[in-house]
C-alpha cells in the first residue's frame, strides 16, 4: 500500500507564505494524479490543486494566482507553494494521489494524515 507523507504545515501571518510537501512511498505503483485538498471546521473538503502525471495542473477558485502546485517526478513528492495567504485559507491540508499499481493496473485513491495551515489575522 502506497504511503503519503506530508510536511510543512504550520501559522503564518496573513499575507505570509508556506510551502507543504508530500511524498508518495511504496512498491510497484504510479502516480496519476497528485494533488491536495482542504478541510476548514464544519466545511467539506475542497479541491486546493492537482498535477497529472503529464503535468496538467488544475486549482481551487479561491486559490488561483497565489497558490503554485509542482512536482518531483523522480522524487514521487509534490509541494504546494501557497503565498499572500489569508485567513479563510485556514484548515486541515490533505494530500491526496490517484494512485496505478504496476502489476495489476488498478487504481486507486489514497490520502495522506493531513496537516494544519493556520493563517492569522
Amino acid at each position: 500500500q502506497v504511503q503519503l507523507v506530508e510536511s510543512g504545515g504550520g501559522l503564518v501571518q496573513a499575507g505570509g507564505s508556506l510551502r507543504l510537501s508530500c511524498a508518495a512511498s511504496g512498491s510497484n505503483f504510479a502516480i496519476n494524479v497528485m494533488g491536495w485538498y482542504r478541510q476548514a471546521p464544519g466545511k467539506q473538503r475542497d479541491l486546493v490543486a492537482r498535477i497529472t502525471s503529464s503535468g496538467i495542473t488544475d486549482y481551487g477558485d479561491s486559490v488561483k494566482g497565489r497558490f503554485t502546485i509542482s512536482r518531483d517526478s523522480a522524487k514521487r513528492t509534490v509541494h504546494l507553494q501557497m503565498n499572500s495567504l489569508k485567513p479563510e485559507d485556514t484548515a486541515v491540508y490533505y494530500c491526496n494521489a490517484e494512485i496505478r499499481n504496476t502489476r495489476t493496473i488498478m487504481t486507486y485513491d489514497t490520502w495522506g494524515q493531513g496537516t494544519q495551515v493556520t493563517v492569522s489575522s
